[in-house]
């Protein structure tokens, strides 16, 4: 018999449905009153005086006076901020600081103020809402559950807490989910990951989970030593386990390797959190692609990738934003992070309501030869080379080979797999196929002979993870690049002998 608590929750899950449908439904006005919202506060701090916020009455104003900015040009503003001093990005102070592992600038401090705080919890909690009001079902809310995430241990700086951005939301747990929520505390204060892993494996290993939470990548590892400890799948350990959470990392590559562990499907919710703001998350279980939050205090833009190195590339709102078109996503916040860049490219698969994909990071692509290929493309290709197969990836990267001992250039594809293709030439031709059906360029090159097909170099067992341990960002928030312009990743595989 359900709980109460069960019960209950099933008209509040209906309740915030009704909320969402409104402001989705309306989405050009919600985001214009986010924008004027945005504007009329920020008008007295440096960064508003700076750029004239008080003279600005529309949008193509603001486009006029604030650039585009990724955070080594904000970096100035936030510096101030760190320091102490108030009214710089924002009104006031930040409550907090999220801090995240810049590859250029070290460490990077995003701003979390008590305006955009709430949003990052409610994001997480709604998502979790509507998936009840779909199915129906609510009886995990009785079960334990468990979120894979940084330590909650935050550090102080100039009076501001500053720590990962998951071990922040850990403090805003809702009451209601406290029992059933683990690690405990001080499992979850441990730093070293795979300390911290078997630690989780003991402490769960004997409970009814329900929900299962956290990027595939390190999920894989817990489900992998439960199996290791149980001699069993998942789902027979954990019986009533049926929902699993996830983000950071399209879940793809990863789904029939998880069926597996787990032994049956499970429903999946996919989330969009960042340091910077929760942007979206999956409101329908049979609809491709993530609800955006328009209703957030987050303004978006959005900037076509195949012109974004441009000399001035034409930014758009919502209102003009295509379907299978690939934009760079920039945001203003309520954390005071104006016409940002934070890197990631996405693509609408629906424009009524938004909803988005995450089709890769801006720097994160090929285009030694001009192809410019990206994350969704390789995850697509890989994708459909192992679908009806029994070839399962558990991990993979791909970079360029320019300078080959002899013949073309050509892709390497790094993979870790944990079922081997039986005829490889088979596999390499499937890849290499439907990559030159998704990008005309890559066909190009192929056809003129400038690159050759591309190779695969196999990565033995938690090769990915060694390499991970390597260069200190195991666990955590942390994910492998799909791809990358360079051999930096390659050449560290060869060079700790990762290489079967």
């Amino acid at each position: 018999m359900a709980s109460v608590k069960a019960a209950l929750s099933k008209p509040f899950a209906k309740y915030i449905a009704k909320r969402i449908k409104k402001w989705s439904s309306k989405p050009v006005e919600t985001q214009q009153k986010v924008f004027d919202d945005l504007i009329t506060e920020a008008k007295t701090t440096a960064f508003g005086k700076d750029h004239k916020f008080n003279e600005i009455k529309s949008y193509e104003d603001f486009k006029t006076r604030v650039p585009v900015r990724d955070y080594e040009e904000l970096k100035p503003y936030v510096e101030r901020v760190v320091a102490g001093e108030e009214n710089v990005l924002w009104k006031g102070k930040p409550v907090y600081f999220a801090k995240t592992s810049g590859t250029t600038s070290g460490a990077k401090y995003i701003p979390i103020t008590k305006e955009s705080m709430p949003t990052h919890v409610e994001a997480a909690r709604n998502a979790i809402l509507l998936y009840i009001h779909e199915t129906g079902n609510s009886r995990f809310v009785d079960g334990k559950m468990i979120f894979l995430q940084g330590s909650p241990i935050l550090e102080e700086k100039n009076g501001i807490k500053l720590g990962r951005l998951s071990g922040i939301v850990a403090h805003y747990v809702p009451k209601y989910l406290q029992k059933n929520r683990m690690p405990s505390y001080e499992t979850n204060c441990i730093e070293d990951w795979e300390t911290k892993v078997n630690a989780i494996v003991d402490e769960t290993i004997e409970e009814d989970m329900t929900v299962i939470s956290g990027i595939p990548s390190w999920v894989q590892m817990y489900f992998e030593k439960l199996i290791e400890k149980k001699n069993k799948k998942v789902g027979d350990v954990f019986k009533n386990f049926n929902l699993f959470i996830f983000g950071g990392v399209n879940y793809e590559p990863y789904r029939a390797k998880f069926e597996n562990l787990i032994g049956r499907k499970v429903d999946s919710i996919e989330l969009y959190p960042a340091s910077e703001g929760f942007f979206a998350f999956q409101d329908k279980q049979n609809e491709k692609g993530m609800l955006l939050q328009l209703n957030s205090g987050i303004f978006y833009e959005f900037i076509e990738v195949n012109h974004f190195f441009d000399e001035s590339p034409k930014r758009i709102t919502i209102k003009d934003v295509k379907l299978g078109v690939n934009y760079v996503m920039i945001i203003s916040t309520t954390a005071g992070l104006w016409a940002y860049n934070i890197g990631d490219t996405v693509e609408f698969t629906s424009l009524s309501p938004y909803r988005v994909i995450v089709s890769g990071r801006i720097k994160h692509f090929i285009s030694a030869f001009g192809e410019h290929v990206i994350g969704k493309e390789v995850e697509q290709a890989l994708k459909e080379a192992t679908e009806n197969t029994k070839i399962s990836v558990n991990e993979f990267t791909v970079a360029p080979q320019i300078n080959p001992e002899s013949g073309l250039p050509f892709h390497e594809w790094f993979i870790e797999f944990e079922n081997e293709p039986e005829n490889e030439e088979t596999f390499i031709e499937a890849i290499d196929q439907s990559l030159q059906k998704q990008n005309s360029y890559y066909f190009d090159l192929i056809e003129g002979k400038v690159l050759r097909p591309l190779k695969v170099t196999k990565i033995k067992k938690d090769g990915f993870q060694t390499y991970m341990k390597s260069i200190g960002k195991l666990g955590g928030q942390n994910k492998i690049p799909r791809l990358s312009n360079d051999r930096k990743i390659a050449d560290k595989l060869y060079e700790l002998h990762l290489v079967k």
